[in-house]
């Protein structure tokens, strides 16, 4: 029996320590029924905790569909990402091998990335449209392209069947 989760967003935004203060901004800029992934691992634990407290009350009020990703589990949570675990699951796929095994392992969905060049990983070699499709053609999970992303790559990508997109820059404009 599949589990049962909210409807999986087309629009995501993914916590970063470089946004700072224009995390609120980003979040207030989702349009309801967005999703976020909260991820600030380099937080102390107790740290972690108080920002993603701060972070769902604003998913709550907007209708927001926050994930997390690390290990520990988190109050307001509705799923999380990269991991098994309760809820909405989405899983980060780099390859097609890592694909595959994100899908056996139960995920939801997939951000698959890197779409496009991005400032996330500086230097590190785009998919581009061509190697994007060949990565998900066929794939039995909504896909979510990330990095570099924002309307323009969404045009893009949108001939390859995609679900939505995920950024961190496009949100914090």
């Amino acid at each position: 029996m599949r589990r049962r989760h909210p409807p999986i967003p087309r629009l995501w935004l993914m916590t970063d320590p470089r946004l700072g203060e224009r995390l609120w901004d980003a979040l207030e800029r989702l349009p309801r029924g967005s999703g976020v992934i909260f991820r600030h691992y380099q937080l102390a634990p107790a740290e972690r905790r108080a920002l993603f407290a701060r972070i769902a009350k604003v998913a709550r009020r907007r209708g927001l569909v926050l994930l997390r990703a690390g290990a520990r589990p988190m109050r307001g949570e509705a799923g999380v990402h990269g991991r098994r675990g309760p809820g909405l699951v989405t899983w980060p796929a780099h390859t097609r091998r890592e694909a595959m095994a994100a899908i056996a392992a139960g995920a939801d969905a997939l951000l698959v990335s890197p779409a496009f060049p991005t400032r996330s990983h500086p230097g590190a070699a785009a998919l581009g449209p061509v190697r994007f499709g060949l990565l998900t053609r066929g794939l039995s999970v909504p896909i979510i392209a990330l990095g570099g992303m924002d309307a323009r790559g969404e045009r893009r990508l949108a001939p390859l069947g995609i679900h939505g997109w995920a950024a961190i820059d496009a949100w914090a404009r």
